[in-house]
């Protein structure tokens, strides 16, 4: 047995390993299944470049656990390692064995050599993060040379024993002895989970443990002519060596793509509305299947469901920075050699091969948005109000993605019927240029609500969008910046005339001055001058006799203010603030000029409550006495 102490810089350097190397320890398991999928590659390579002509035989991984020792074992038939191999991959951590290998290999192309770097080197000490103890059991793949099995033992000191091994198989063994502080790492579930986490899609099959099925008996049937079944146990085989975004498109179908998003979101039970293939070498390399999900309603937006994975190792679910701030709400997987794989989402965020990724998938699912569009519009615009939420936010956050999508973001009418900006546009600009030859948009937030105005509008000859939407109010403040004399208006912040002034003579009042002045005062007494301000107009008999609108200004300023959770730019809780509008040539108001006081003030009150009534404003024992009180008009 040989004796010595591995070649590094300072003796500190296990405990900075144990504590330090990473922000989780459950990695370790991810690295040692990396390196085992590693060595099992390059043997691959070598046998189809004929450098290894023995017969490959199974290749599967195995990870076990044995309760008793305390051990977890990761084995593999890859290329094993050498006394010398074991010396300098292990001992001494400044050399890299990926770094050799891709050296050796520098005649092939790039993704070829990506597709083969190992990690040996700190992601084996990984394993001292939960051990006590490592043993590194493994002999070369080689037939000339050292052939000698090699055993390779540490207590997580600088000081090691290497001796001759009995191992006769290829391959190597890396054991574990789990520590008291870690031993969660010896419950099966754990590492169950922990597999299916970082481990699902890599190239090797990984075994762990076996599970019963049920299979068919040949020949044999029950009595009601079904055939016989017997219970087997196999090996449970946890990962997908060939994940769905490694394929070509051309050879997936949209039940394959179905499947997949099953596959990934077992418990999600929706279909996706779309997918995007991802699939570019240059100037990167790039795969993967990105997925519009179902949002049943504005609360269920999810993030941190985007799986980032490096040649198949899984690296985070957390792509804030990595992906386009807007899509990561949306699902999917992406994989990219590029990508460093043990390196702080920080570094990543400031790398520049990231930086072209992210633009790369903005693009990408922008052209594609705009294919779905121009192919199927139909398709498309039934989806619309599921997806619409997506693109707005990325119209909002990303001036590149807007410039694509301004050709295939749709508006809605309260027909329902879709529009693209331009053709909106068209459509309103006869109705509804102002004096100032503005074009006004008019858009209601809640149809049932605002149901009378749209009807007001609608008869004066108005189109009225809806606008209902999480991220309406920042969408409309984003689209009036881009689009040049245009400007929205909800259909309730003001009267009709006033929100699409024309050149039209004003109708001139049936009440004089003195009259208008009296019954001000007469119905400012009446409402809660916290919140309501009285306007005397002259709109039309046809008009309502009173109405309550909403400075279209202060309400937006008020719904960003709530969207954002409150206090924006210090303003804290905005109240509400409201305009209660009477139509000095409605016949109602006009007699009420002739009454008596107390006649007045009975109707005004009533015409207050129906005009909060019309918008949800009343409520509780002011709704009951409004009740009590109508009862009695209709029995008068």
């Amino acid at each position: 047995m040989q004796k010595g102490t591995i070649d590094v810089r300072t003796e500190n350097i296990f405990p900075i390993i144990k504590k330090f190397l990473y922000s989780d320890h459950e990695i370790f398991l991810r690295e040692l299944v990396s390196n085992a999928v590693d060595a099992t590659q390059k043997l691959k390579t070598f046998a189809s470049s004929g450098e290894f002509a023995d017969e490959l035989g199974d290749l599967t991984i195995h990870v076990e656990i044995n309760k008793k020792k305390k051990t977890l074992t990761i084995r593999d038939r890859g290329i094993g390692m050498n006394q010398e191999e074991v010396e300098k991959y292990i001992n001494q951590i400044a050399f890299s064995s990926a770094e050799e290998f891709v050296t050796k290999f520098k005649t092939k192309t790039e993704a070829e050599a990506n597709a083969i770097i190992g990690h040996f080197g700190l992601g084996f000490y990984s394993a001292f993060m939960v051990s006590s103890k490592v043993e590194l059991n493994t002999k070369t793949y080689k037939t000339e040379g050292d052939t000698k099995a090699v055993k390779w033992e540490c207590d997580g000191s600088p000081e090691y024993s290497i001796a001759e091994s009995k191992k006769k198989d290829r391959g190597t063994e890396v054991v574990l002895f789990i520590d008291k502080d870690n031993e969660e790492f010896l419950e099966e579930y754990r590492i169950r989970e922990l597999l299916n986490k970082y481990c699902k899609f890599l190239p090797v099959p990984i075994q762990f443990g076996t599970k019963k099925e049920e299979e068919p008996i040949e020949g044999e049937t029950d009595q009601d002519g079904k055939t016989k079944t017997k219970t087997v146990e196999k090996p449970w085989i946890i990962n997908n060596t060939a994940p769905l975004w490694k394929k070509a498109p051309s050879e997936i179908t949209d039940e394959d793509y179905k499947k997949f998003y099953n596959e990934l979101y077992p418990m999600n039970f929706d279909e996706p509305l779309f997918h995007i293939h991802l699939n570019v070498d240059y100037p990167f390399n790039l795969t993967g299947i990105l997925y519009f999900p179902k949002v049943k309603s504005n609360y269920e937006l999810q993030r941190n469901k985007i799986q980032l994975y490096s040649n198949q190792v899984f690296v985070t679910d957390s792509v804030e920075g990595i992906v386009p701030d807007f899509l990561t709400l949306l699902h999917g997987v992406i994989d990219s050699p590029d990508i460093p794989l043990n390196v702080s989402r920080s570094f990543l965020q400031s790398d520049q091969n990231v930086k072209k990724i992210s633009g790369y998938i903005t693009k990408k699912v922008a052209d594609k948005l705009e294919e779905i569009f121009k192919n199927d519009r139909e398709t498309f615009e039934k989806k619309w109000d599921d997806i619409k939420i997506f693109i707005q936010y990325g119209m909002i956050s990303d001036p590149k993605f807007y410039e694509k999508a301004e050709k295939f973001v749709l508006l809605k009418n309260t027909e329902n019927k879709y529009f693209t900006l331009d053709e909106y546009k068209t459509h309103i600009e006869t109705n509804q240029k102002d004096k100032d030859k503005r074009l006004i948009y008019l858009y209601a937030n809640n149809v049932e609500d605002q149901f009378g105005y749209i009807e007001t509008a609608k008869e004066h000859g108005y189109d009225v969008l809806v606008m209902d939407g999480i991220l309406d109010s920042h969408f409309i403040n984003s689209l009036e910046q881009k689009l040049s004399d245009s400007s929205f208006a909800r259909v309730d912040s003001n009267t009709i005339d006033k929100l699409i002034a024309k050149d039209d003579a004003v109708l001139p009042s049936k009440l004089d001055e003195k009259q208008i002045e009296e019954l001000k005062k007469s119905f400012e007494e009446a409402v809660d001058k916290k919140s309501f301000e009285v306007v005397f107009e002259n709109l039309s008999e046809t008009d309502a006799p009173v109405m309550i609108t909403q400075n279209e200004f202060m309400r937006r300023m008020k719904d960003m203010n709530a969207v954002g959770g409150g206090g924006m730019m210090g303003l804290g809780e905005l109240p509400d603030s409201y305009q209660l509008v009477v139509n000095s040539n409605h016949p109602l108001v006009t007699s009420l000029a002739g009454k008596t006081d107390e006649d007045k003030q009975k109707n005004i009150h009533h015409l207050y409550d129906l005009a909060r009534l019309s918008k949800n404003l009343l409520k509780g024992k002011e709704l009951n006495e409004f009740v009590k009180r109508s009862l009695t008009i209709i029995a008068e």
